[in-house]
């Protein structure tokens, strides 16, 4: 039976590579993205089957977020599964400094404080607004004959765990992600809607293609025993089974993903 998705952070990396296991599996995708709405159509229109979408939406505004999950739902007629993939790195230049992010000892308060207003804005405050929508709606709206009530996965990372210490509010948003991740399991699981989440670590996505390429790609290789980064299609196919009727009993936990990179 084809369900509906909504994947958030759609148009390139992870959350394309997500909306291409879902499609090819037969099931209708809602592409969101915050701005590159071209490059969001150019990966529909490679998607199998009918019935995908593109919507645009920041979800660091509190109030675009029900016009998000209305649009997505007219769509796809009802929102099966959500994937809450769409993140905020904040990692421009720190001023006058070669480092990137906004560690302690180089950030200006106000420049400190503006990085963690944006960060958790999108990464956490707009997952949980998002999730809020996304739950009503699947209690609203019954779902198909042979669907479940509904799925949530969280894309987090295992930042959460280890430490982000140039970009700590990316880590502590991440970390906040797990655990709203672990509190709807438990809400939402009388109502038949499970939530997981997935921990990953490096991904070799075409963003991070400048990095590791260059003098420190081999260090961050050898992070795990594998010697080699995740790929967007490997975190993509973990994401779709976190989702599966199959992975019901795995609601309420957080998946690391991350080749023995990080262990606890």
């Amino acid at each position: 039976m084809s369900r509906g998705v909504l994947v958030t952070g759609a148009s390139r990396g992870v959350g394309a590579e997500v909306a291409k296991v879902f499609a090819r599996a037969g099931d209708r995708v809602v592409l969101h993205c915050r701005r590159a709405v071209e490059r969001a159509e150019q990966v529909r229109a490679g998607l199998p089957g009918d019935g995908h979408g593109v919507i645009a939406a920041d979800l660091g505004n509190p109030a675009a977020i029900p016009c998000l999950v209305e649009e997505s739902a007219a769509v796809l007629g009802r929102i099966d599964v959500l994937v809450n993939n769409a993140a905020l790195f904040v990692d421009e230049p720190v001023a006058g400094s070669r480092r990137l992010g906004h560690p302690l000892a180089e950030t200006p308060y106000d420049e400190w404080v503006a990085a963690w207003r944006r960060t958790l804005a999108v990464n956490l405050e707009g997952a949980a607004h998002l999730t809020w929508c996304v739950a009503r709606q699947m209690l609203d709206k019954d779902p198909a004959e042979g669907v479940r009530r509904g799925a949530i996965v969280n894309v987090g990372s295992r930042g959460a765990y280890r430490g982000e210490p140039d970009v700590p509010a990316y880590g502590a948003a991440k970390a906040g992600l797990h655990s709203l991740g672990q509190s709807m399991a438990v809400s939402l699981a009388p109502h038949d809607i499970t939530v997981t989440s997935i921990a990953p670590g490096f991904i070799a996505t075409d963003m991070a293609e400048a990095v590791l390429s260059g003098p420190g790609g081999d260090a961050i290789r050898a992070q795990s025993p594998f010697n080699r980064t995740a790929t967007a299609e490997e975190v993509a196919e973990a994401v779709h089974w976190l989702a599966s009727p199959q992975a019901g009993w795995s609601s309420g936990a957080v998946l690391d993903f991350n080749g023995a990179s990080y262990l606890r």
